[in-house]
């Protein structure tokens, strides 16, 4: 049942880039996280009083609760670098960068948890490597490449915060309810991306967004919403190394998405380097 909620997980994060991406294009990316994330608690807290899990908030202990913490800053550390991410780059190159925090979880995986690699998940871990890099293309011009150096690094910071937050996040959920545990997690989130708000300058920009934007943003937060509870209901029952791959498979519903609505092309580069991600992901579930 637990690979059905990390394939759940992966349709709905494959969603949410494309959501993301038409709802920042006059707007700031550290704003629309913010607002997002109102979305994705409310959200969130419906499904802990859906299930009833509410009373088990009083009885969380301390190192439990630390972890969750600790996740939720990771979580809000690698939205703010994908979104502004999204905002400087093409969705079909941006994507496949956050994607490959797959092969740091898995390695985090082995150091932390004592999840073994086996022979098919080390070639898959190559493969996504070696996929990764051919999908990234540099851009011609001076102005174009410090562009394009600039979302790469957003993107490799998204990465290796999303690596941070399924371990930290395996950690946290071990005898708590996972829509308890995303609620919490959340509200980190939430409190964090409205300080960065606050930091930078940007308050006056949330009353500013297009009605339009706000609408894609806000449907952008409920496509999180169901990743996330698919996502963290899978870690809570199955490996983190086999759910994470699983959940990395979202970048094929991305790729289709961007092809269809921003109308991205992949050269025969980044073709090859797709199929490669992919197949490395499959190798990990052998």
């Amino acid at each position: 049942m637990w690979v059905l909620f990390a394939v759940g997980s992966a349709f709905f994060a494959g969603v949410t880039a494309i959501l993301a991406k038409c709802g920042i294009r006059k707007t700031d990316s550290t704003v629309a996280t913010a607002i997002r994330t109102i979305v994705v608690l409310i959200f969130a807290w419906i499904m802990v009083f859906v299930v009833g899990s509410q009373n088990q908030l009083s009885g969380l202990d301390r190192t439990t609760l630390l972890f969750l913490i600790l996740s939720g800053l990771a979580t809000g550390a690698s939205w703010l670098c994908y979104f502004r991410a999204l905002q400087l780059g093409d969705v079909n190159k941006v994507v496949p960068i956050d994607k490959s925090s797959t092969v740091l979880t898995i390695l985090l995986a082995f150091l932390f948890l004592r999840e073994p690699i086996g022979l098919f998940q080390g070639i898959g871990v190559i493969l996504i490597a070696v996929g990764t890099f051919l999908m990234i293309e540099k851009k011609k011009g001076t102005e174009a490449a410090a562009q394009g150096k600039s979302w790469m690094l957003y993107a490799f910071g998204s990465a290796v915060f999303a690596s941070l937050t399924a371990i930290l996040g395996k950690v946290g959920i071990q005898g708590v309810e996972s829509n308890l545990g995303t609620a919490i997690r959340t509200g980190v989130v939430l409190v964090m991306a409205w300080v960065m708000v606050l930091v930078t300058g940007k308050a006056g920009a949330v009353g500013q967004v297009p009605r339009r934007e706000l609408g894609f943003i806000c449907l952008s937060g409920l496509a999180t919403g169901a990743s996330w509870l698919c996502y963290y209901r899978a870690l809570q029952d199955g490996l983190a190394s086999v759910v994470v791959p699983i959940d990395k498979l979202s970048i094929l519903v991305t790729v289709a998405f961007s092809w269809m609505v921003f109308h991205e092309t992949l050269t025969r580069r980044s073709a090859a380097g797709l199929v490669l991600i992919v197949a490395g992901t499959l190798a990990m579930l052998l």
